[in-house]
């Protein structure tokens, strides 16, 4: 059976620049996807099973041979076949026809491999204090409440210049704000203890659920997501998902980070023929489906302001209302791939992905969305001034590289010889808040120890002298202005908690550090 039930035919060869990516064919002409406006975000869509992944594959090798680098994370293990070369099919053969491909040479893509656990890649692993308190009160699921308790925490920190590197220097500090919360509510308001108790327990189940490898240095450094190889093509990080998927609230916090880093990190570029990257943020619905509303205005305009630092967003996901309209809007690139309509969410759903799309006159979109068979997509993308095409019916091209994952010994092989190897696996623990909090508060200690004899030693003064007046005459009044020994160590705490502002941390949108002042 042919594709689409019909003949080959003479494609009308597009006129392909330097920076289009060839997507596939509609039988009668190519359908292009201009690399230069992938800054512009895109949405790959469809049910599972309907040709997702392989979508995501070809995109991906097609940018590395422009020499863009991309990010993707791989939650199935299909994605490491980016790193094999592809094998000649009868079947792929009569796809390149169709399309009218007359070059398929099948390759490998460069690749670097990660892993949160460090079990198939480079171990990958942020700081608490690059995260910072939005993202990982996100990840904790706090309340409102508790989330202002982790923003007193993390101001403190900041403040000071205590840098939380992993959950032990956190759970120092809550700790130490909360023995310190009458000094502190002063400055930065009031902390209560059962609010620190309960940010305590939700930090304990994060570790029961295996999220303490992933804090920690050496935290993993956005130029090594960014790299080209001698050839000119950019490398394809991807991360294995496939254990961190089950932990579905650590897999959309760890690459929402992400994204803010590379907000915070990368300097204006502007519209430019390539972008500098493309991040593939696979089951997207994962981000949407939890983030309280503040969260969702805060990664609208990530996804907005990102674009104008060179870096292209292509949200993978069902459905397309699995992603909310404020996001959805900024999406110029679409590729819809098959939707049953078996329920009446899947009806919903299909007659939304089809209002998306630029109407062709020459089909209903509702309807062939139901139609499409697997490898099949409708595709609306952007030309060079910004102007959505008309959806077309398309059969996907075939990609270069390998279908389904690499063995188990081709992927230690890449990371034994990856550029990169030694450079994250070696776990550091310099000296950061817990430890420095120890010191302060072996300090404080001793301040107070001292107070208190000093204390006693006055109050055995003031006793001796009352002794002595009662024989002679009235003792005079204590001068008010005079303070206590407790106010003086009162003042002290203060101070110490508030003298390093030339030091403070300064952070960006989603809480992430942007820079020191």
């Amino acid at each position: 059976v042919q594709p689409f039930g019909l003949k080959f035919s003479l494609i009308t060869e597009g006129k392909m620049a330097d920076n289009d990516i060839l997507l596939g064919g509609t039988g009668n002409e190519q359908v292009l996807l201009n690399a230069g406006m992938a800054n512009r975000h895109g949405l790959i869509t469809g049910a599972t099973g309907t040709g997702k992944t392989v979508t995501l594959q070809v995109l991906a090798e097609s940018f590395s041979r422009l020499g863009v680098p991309v990010f993707t994370a791989d939650v199935k293990g299909d994605l490491s076949g980016l790193a094999g070369a592809g094998k000649p099919h009868p079947k792929i053969d009569e796809r390149l026809q169709f399309i009218g491909i007359e070059e398929h040479a099948f390759e490998a893509s460069p690749t670097v491999l990660w892993d949160v656990y460090g079990d198939k890649g480079h171990p990958v692993r942020t700081t608490v204090s690059e995260m910072g308190p939005t993202l990982l009160s996100n990840l904790l699921e706090l309340n409102e409440t508790q989330e202002g308790v982790m923003q007193v925490a993390f101001s403190v920190a900041d403040d000071e210049g205590l840098l939380l590197l992993d959950l032990k220097d956190l759970r120092s500090m809550l700790n130490w704000v909360a023995d310190n919360a009458a000094e502190l509510g002063r400055s930065y308001g009031r902390v209560s203890r059962a609010s620190v108790n309960a940010i305590l327990r939700r930090l304990l189940v994060l570790e029961e659920a295996g999220g303490e490898v992933f804090f920690g240095e050496p935290a993993i450094r956005i130029e090594h997501l960014m790299q080209t190889v001698c050839s000119g093509r950019g490398v394809i990080s991807i991360l294995d998902a496939t254990t961190l998927y089950h932990s579905p609230r650590i897999y959309a916090t760890f690459l929402l980070w992400l994204l803010s880093e590379l907000m915070e990190e990368l300097p204006e570029l502007g519209d430019a023929d390539l972008p500098r990257l493309v991040f593939f943020f696979d089951e997207a619905h994962l981000l949407f489906s939890s983030a309280p509303k503040a969260l969702l205005r805060k990664i609208t305009q990530v996804v907005r302001l990102i674009r104008s630092k060179g870096v292209g967003v292509f949200f993978i996901s069902q459905y397309p209302n699995d992603v909310p309209d404020e996001v959805i809007g900024q999406l110029g690139n679409r590729i819809q791939h098959a939707l049953r309509a078996f329920t009446p969410r899947d009806r919903k759903a299909l007659k939304a992905a089809a209002e998306t799309f630029r109407e062709n006159p020459a089909f209903d979109t509702e309807e062939v969305i139901g139609q499409l068979g697997v490898g099949e997509a409708l595709i609306s993308t952007l030309d060079r001034k910004g102007v959505p095409s008309v959806v077309q019916r398309t059969l996907m091209s075939p990609p270069r590289s390998q279908f389904g994952p690499i063995s188990a010994e081709r992927r230690d092989e890449l990371v034994g010889r990856s550029p990169l190897k030694g450079a994250y696996e070696q776990k550091i623990d310099r000296e950061s808040a817990y430890e420095m909090l120890q010191k302060r508060e072996a300090e404080l200690a001793e301040k107070r120890e001292l107070a208190a004899e000093e204390e006693a030693r006055i109050k055995a003064e003031q006793k001796r002298r009352q002794q002595e007046a009662k024989t002679k005459r009235a003792p005079r009044k204590r001068n008010s202005s005079r303070q206590s020994v407790g106010e003086t160590l009162a003042k002290s705490i203060a101070r110490t908690i508030g003298s390093s502002l030339g030091r403070q941390i300064l952070r960006g949108i989603l809480g992430s550090i942007s820079g020191r002042r």
